[in-house]
This record gives C-alpha cells, structure tokens and sequence, in this order.
C-alpha cells in the first residue's frame, strides 16, 4: 500500500478543494452536483465503459473529502455512485449496467439506498422487508427508515429477503425499485439536522417488480450487500474528515486572527494544542481510510471491510472533536450563522451513528479482528 498520494491523486485533490471553494458554504446542491458531474467527479469510480473514469474508490473519497473540506459535502455522493453504482457494476446484468451506470457517472441519474429499517436498527438480519415470486415477476413488502434522497432519486436500491427453496430461510437480495412504482410510498422525516438532503420513511406494499429489477445472483445477497457498505463505510470516513477539516480551517483562521490582551489566542497552549490535538486525529483516520479503499480498490473485500469499519469510527471521532474544538475556539461567535459551525455541531455526529453505530463497529473488530466471543 502506497503511503503518500501519488501526483494524480494529489492533482484530483486540488482540482476538486478549487471547485469546493467556487461553492463555499452555504452552497446549491444542484447546481455543485451539475458541474461535479460535467467535471467527471461523481462517476470517478465507475467504469470507463460506461462513461466513468475507471478508477476507484480512492480517488471518489478524495473527491468527497475535499468538497467537505470546502463546506459543501454532497451526500448522495455515498449513496449513488459509491454504493448504488458499485454494487451495479460488479454485480448488476448487462441490461442494468447500460440502463443505470451512465446516468449515475455523469449526473443525470441518482439512486438511492434503503436498508434501515424500524424495527431491525443495527442488526441488518432482521430486516423483514421481503420479496416472494409472482409468476414471472417479484413482490415486495415492507418498511425503510432515513433513507436520504429519495424525492430527488430516480429509483431506490432496496435490501430485501427471499426466501431459500432448500432450507426455508430467508437470505438477503437486492432490488432497483423506480420512485413512480405503484405500491411505493415515502413520507418526509422532519430532522433537526441542518442538511440539503431530506430523511424518508418507505412504505412497499406489495410493489410489483419484473424479474430483471433483481441485482445479481439470488444466491449471493450478502456478498454483494457487502461489496456496497465497504464503500459506504470509506466514503462516510471521506465525508467526517472532510468535515473535520473544515471546521478546523475555520478554527485556525480564527486563532491567528483573534486578538484578546495584545496576542492572538492561537498563541496560547489551551488553544492551540487542542487544535494540533484535532489535526492529528484526522491525519490519522484519513491513513486508515485510504488504506481502507486501497484494499478495496484492488479486490480484498475481507481485508477492506476491516479497515473500512475502522476508517470510518476513527473519521467519526475525530470530526466530533474537530468540530467541538472548532466551535468552542470561537466561543460565542462559534455558534452564529455568520460563521458556519453551530449546525455541524449536529451533523457531526451523524458520522459516528450512521450507516453503522460505534458501538457495532467495536463489536466487529472484537469479534472478528480479536477473535473474541459475542455477546448477542
């Protein structure tokens, strides 16, 4: 694994934090998502073939980090091409990658992802959201949870059950459902969080699909789920760092700047330490996230799964306190409009409860790193 990016990467990162600065914060998510597209960023990881640019997840968390740094994350940016389009090209049918995979590259077309659901929270395999056969065709039955995009989503990449014909289990499948499919119904969750991207509940009720809306195998659900959430869990480390960034930047800013008693406060350990403190935390977690989509990139999904779990808890506290530090930097004027951070005070913490919690991230690395016996 390459310990210093290389001078494309470096090239990308610059491109990107120029485009990020035209935008600043507050910023117009169509119009960021618009020239991102025409820029080729958004399909950065999707094959060439299909009008993206054959590269990886690496260089797509690059790309979202960098747009966070500059106060102007774009969340679908996890949702569509990162897991979405993932899991289509590696697992979808030739049909699905042709229909899907270029509007997903260059912009046009956005899915999103449904796999929260009520009553399951972070055990995915209770999810009852299930599929059974209807001649030719699939019927699917259930509820979602914070399910982000919906409304501005052509169609929702929806994690279902079907059950097994040999042992009468039920194994987990995936499914593009379009957003006008009769059956299919969303309900807006009014949020504290300060986001451009609204939160729904689904509701399917008995949605009837065509046999080809199944993605991949039947037989390999839990496989290709997986191929999606690594990435997931890479590019929501991309997303915390690139908010722990900005809040920091703003912090340093401030701290050379303000001046009380003659010298500016950056000159005091109390503050400044704290801040190096936050510096260091997110140099750290950006380490593990690229080391996270560089084993995913080259096809160690057992490998990437560990580091991607670990990229993202590490991301998640680090942005906590970057944001914390930030805010409190500034004191009072940390928490007016004029400067941007009150709000993040909230969505950073988003990054250590979603798309998976802290708590369930310790008990992967202890169950499956040290080998230690379950609790559940």
């Amino acid at each position: 694994m390459p310990t210093t990016e290389t001078e494309e990467h470096k090239s990308l990162r610059a491109a990107v934090a120029a485009l990020g600065t035209r935008h600043g914060r507050p910023f117009d998510r169509e119009e960021l998502w618009s020239e991102a597209a025409k820029l080729g960023y958004l399909g950065v990881n999707l094959p060439e073939e299909y009008g993206g640019g054959g590269a990886g997840i690496a260089e797509l968390s690059i790309v979202l980090e960098e747009l966070g740094a500059a106060g102007c994350p774009l969340l679908m940016m996890i949702v569509s091409p990162a897991i979405c389009g993932t899991v289509i090209a590696r697992f979808g049918a030739d049909a699905q990658k042709q229909q899907w995979l270029p509007g997903l590259a260059d912009g046009t077309r956005t899915m999103a992802f449904g796999i929260t659901e009520p009553d399951a929270g972070s055990n995915s395999h209770r999810i009852t959201t299930t599929a059974r056969r209807d001649g030719a065709d699939w019927l699917l039955t259930g509820r979602k949870v914070f399910i982000s995009g919906v409304d501005i989503a052509d169609a929702t990449l929806i994690v279902g059950r079907t059950e097994d014909s040999r042992t009468g289990r039920l194994k987990p499948c995936l499914f593009i459902v379009p957003r006008d499919a009769p059956g299919f119904e969303r309900r807006h969750i009014e949020m504290e969080l300060t986001a451009v991207e609204k939160q729904f509940e689904l509701t399917l009720d008995d949605v009837r699909l065509p046999a080809d809306a199944l993605v991949g195998d039947e037989d390999a659900g839990l496989l290709q789920l997986f191929a999606g959430l690594n990435p997931e869990r890479i590019m929501t480390a991309a997303f915390a760092i690139g908010m722990g960034s900005y809040a920091l930047t703003k912090a340093i800013e401030y701290a050379r700047d303000r001046t009380v008693w003659n010298t500016p406060i950056g000159a005091h350990q109390a503050i400044a330490h704290p801040l190096a403190q936050a510096h260091i935390e997110l140099e750290l977690a950006r380490l593990m996230m690229q080391k996270a989509a560089h084993l995913y990139d080259s096809g160690d999904d057992v490998g990437a799964g560990e580091a991607a779990n670990m990229a993202k808890y590490a991301a998640g506290e680090a942005c906590v306190k970057a944001v914390d530090q930030a805010v409190h930097t500034l004191g009072g004027n940390g928490l007016t409009r004029e400067f941007g951070l009150g709000s993040l005070i909230t969505a950073a913490r988003v990054a250590r409860i979603a798309p998976v919690s802290r708590e369930m991230i310790l008990n992967y690395v202890s169950h499956q790193t040290l080998g230690l016996p379950k609790s559940y």
